[in-house]
């Protein structure tokens, strides 16, 4: 059994597969290198700056 896949499609989806373990491990290596605050610390930021007033646009979950 064959089957017929062009060049041109073959090559949209290896770069779309690429670009998706990309953006993953470009995620970890992000999450890897955030520095970790105390609570106090939190709250201090909080105090000069007030809280965030938006919600995230977006979120991400990794399993690191």
């Amino acid at each position: 059994m064959a089957v017929n896949v062009s060049d041109k499609k073959i090559k949209t989806i290896v770069k779309e597969s690429v670009r998706e373990v990309l953006r993953s491990e470009i995620m970890k290596l992000r999450a890897l290198v955030l520095p970790e605050i105390s609570e106090k610390e939190q709250k201090d930021i909080e105090k000069r700056y007030g809280a965030p007033s938006k919600k995230a646009v977006k979120s991400y979950t990794l399993k690191i």
